[in-house]
């Protein structure tokens, strides 16, 4: 375990899965963690899965990090500050203009406060669904001002390196326009599209691929917090829908009318504008064309998929990335993996070798 640089100790606000991921990935650090939670439910399970230990009255932290809603978050971090004399305060909303100039209004000592946002968190909330491995090797946002001082924010900085992550700067207007784009709206729309399903056949249903679940998979977040994210980053979020309603119209009017002059040329042109930003992806969530992929069949039955990675491990090559796929009722799912160019043909073999269908 490598040395922490924070000092410790840290006051966490809100245990639910950011507060108690944070929490946990400090103590394994060995940083003194100091828990508080509107939820005493919340706290104690958070404190017995080892995130920290309740707040006691004369604990003095030299870190505050506010982890609650986005629309208590401005009223949290002005409370923390005056009660934290010493300390250095920073949240992890999603939103963050919002709340900056929230505190701007109340006159909150913004000489110790920092945004901040780490790009990371799962489908599933709640201090049970905490990792300390949550934020390794994720974008975690810090939204600069000109307010605090480089030596103070430090510890910040200190805190998201601490943690694995890696550090992003951008000014609170940057970043909401950032996260309108990659976060928020595809929020939108994938729970658009997922109430499409609502009163859809059962048998189409039945019928659902790889492509829907991608494609709906966020759809399954917290109604009550996206309404929150949405409501405080507004205008870039309807700025982008525009532009997306008017890319719609465009192509529902070729399609519409197909034998019209020009109408198959502009369906191709956005599919193919559609395959060119989908490249712009950073690592492996994009189309990144340094991997090549082979599709293996995996029987439906206990330890199948963990025997597929032992014999991929087996064969010497790193998993790159990797896309499931199960129709139900189906004996057979399909495992498409991504590995290095240089390597397919040979963990193909490999993988034949020992038993496994290769499908594609």
């Amino acid at each position: 375990m490598s040395e922490a640089r924070l000092t410790g100790p840290v006051r966490i606000v809100g245990v639910g899965l950011l507060g108690a991921s944070i929490g946990l990935g400090l103590r394994a650090k060995g940083v003194e963690v100091i828990l508080a939670d509107a939820s005493p439910t919340h706290l104690a399970i958070a404190a017995d899965y080892g995130a920290g230990r309740p707040a006691a009255p004369d604990d003095v932290p030299q870190l505050v990090v506010v982890c609650v809603p986005p629309d208590v978050t401005a009223a949290v971090v002005a409370s923390e500050l005056a009660a934290n004399p010493t300390a250095i305060v920073t949240d992890v909303a999603s939103v963050k203009l919002a709340i900056h100039d929230d505190l701007v209004a109340r006159g909150a000592d913004l000489s110790r406060y920092l945004g901040t946002h780490p790009m990371a968190g799962r489908e599933l909330g709640g201090p049970m669904s905490g990792r300390a491995d949550l934020f390794v090797g994720r974008p975690w946002v810090v939204a600069a001002h000109d307010r605090i001082s480089y030596r103070d924010a430090s510890v910040i900085d200190d805190l998201i390196l601490d943690l694995g992550a890696t550090l992003v700067e951008l000014t609170p207007e940057q970043h909401d326009r950032a996260v309108a784009l990659v976060s928020h709206v595809p929020q939108v729309v994938s729970t658009l599209m997922a109430r499409r399903l609502i009163d859809a056949p059962h048998a189409s249903v039945n019928l659902a691929g790889q492509g829907i679940r991608d494609v709906t998979r966020v759809a399954a977040s917290d109604p009550e917090l996206w309404v929150q994210i949405l409501g405080q980053n507004s205008a870039p979020v309807i700025e982008i829908l525009r532009g997306y309603r008017d890319d719609l119209d465009r192509f529902i009017d070729a399609l519409d009318d197909l034998e019209a002059p020009g109408a198959r040329r502009r369906i191709a042109e956005e599919l193919f504008g559609g395959n060119t930003g989908v490249e712009r992806l950073p690592g492996k969530h994009g189309v990144d064309r340094r991997y090549a992929s082979l599709i293996v069949m995996v029987d439906d039955r206990p330890g199948q998929l963990a025997k597929l990675f032992n014999d991929v491990g087996d064969a010497g090559v790193n998993l790159e990335d990797l896309r499931l796929e199960h129709s139900p009722g189906a004996q057979v799912g399909l495992a498409e993996i991504s590995v290095l160019p240089e390597v397919l043909e040979r963990l193909t073999d490999e993988l034949a070798a020992r038993g496994w269908r290769i499908a594609g």
